[in-house]
């Protein structure tokens, strides 16, 4: 592979593209273009152009009432705009149901963790697994033609759970895990279907600090894989220590993008933070601050 060619993909793709709203990413894997969506008479998202780069960890930040979450949604068609389009790998996303966009290898987590409580953890895996044939009603009733692939999917739930540290629960209801040990199986879950862009919303809600180290380290290692990651967080220590990119909304519309330097050195993102009026030594404490 050529040098230049290598040097699109991922992080390094990002290091030489300008700082500034809608550019263009070197190797895009999520396209927005004017994507609108209105409750009643308040447009919640309005958002003209924006890629998110393949092989990176992209943070999606912005004061509450933003927009972050109800964008986060529509990208991953949980909810559908009034305007616009949207694509993963070049393919139109408007109007796919979330479970076929899973399949194309789209996967997202929740703020409050949809696992199945009543369920162990190892069977909270196995659901995870994609294209299985005992899901389907006939052949349900033969064992024999989906036993070895069962086998398959716990042997890859089983690794998987030992990854993440969650082996030792493995026979346990997932009700009785810890809120940052329920973020941890959802993650684990996730990758059970090979996802190539996995989107977390606030990953490190309700988590406590023993086990934030744990979840920083396991989304680094999304990227090491070669996976994308985007993410909307709260927890600017978060957004500074893993990210390759930061975009920014405020009111609905994209104001910033850029490296995680860049966006703490924002006037428009600081303003968005804080308010127009505020103090210089205040502006240097979020600048300097936030990068701790």
């Amino acid at each position: 592979m050529p040098d230049d060619a290598a040097t699109s993909t991922g992080p390094d793709g990002l290091r030489t593209i300008a700082r500034e709203v809608g550019v263009a990413k070197p190797d895009p894997i999520l396209v927005a273009d004017k994507v609108v969506r209105r409750f009643g008479g308040v447009t919640a998202v309005d958002v003209e152009h924006v890629e998110f780069q393949r092989g990176a960890i992209t943070a999606l930040i912005g004061p509450n009432g933003a927009g972050k979450t109800t964008f986060f949604n529509l990208l991953s068609c949980f909810d559908q705009p009034q305007e616009g389009e949207w694509s993963f790998n070049g393919q139109p996303l408007k109007g796919v149901a979330p479970h076929l966009i899973a399949r194309r290898g789209l996967i997202r987590t929740f703020q409050l963790t949809k696992v199945l409580s009543k369920l162990t953890v190892i069977e909270n895996m196995r659901l995870g697994a994609t294209k299985q044939t005992g899901e389907r009603f006939l052949p349900a009733l033969v064992r024999g033609m989906w036993r070895h692939e069962e086998d398959q999917n716990t042997e890859r739930a089983d690794a998987l759970l030992g990854r993440f540290k969650l082996d030792h629960m493995r026979e346990e209801y997932a009700a009785s895990l810890s809120g940052g040990q329920r973020k941890l199986l959802e993650m684990a879950r996730a990758l059970m279907t090979e996802p190539e862009l996995i989107m977390l919303d606030e990953p490190m809600a309700g988590v406590n600090p023993a086990l934030k180290q744990s979840l920083l380290g396991h989304v680094k290692s999304l990227r090491d894989e070669g996976r994308t990651v985007v993410f909307v967080e709260h927890d600017m220590d978060m957004v500074f220590d893993i990210s390759d990119w930061v975009v920014v909304m405020a009111e609905g519309r994209v104001i910033a993008e850029g490296t995680p330097e860049d966006i703490g050195q924002n006037t428009a993102v600081i303003d968005a933070y804080l308010g127009a009026h505020h103090d210089s030594e205040l502006r240097s404490a979020v600048a300097d601050g936030d990068s701790r």
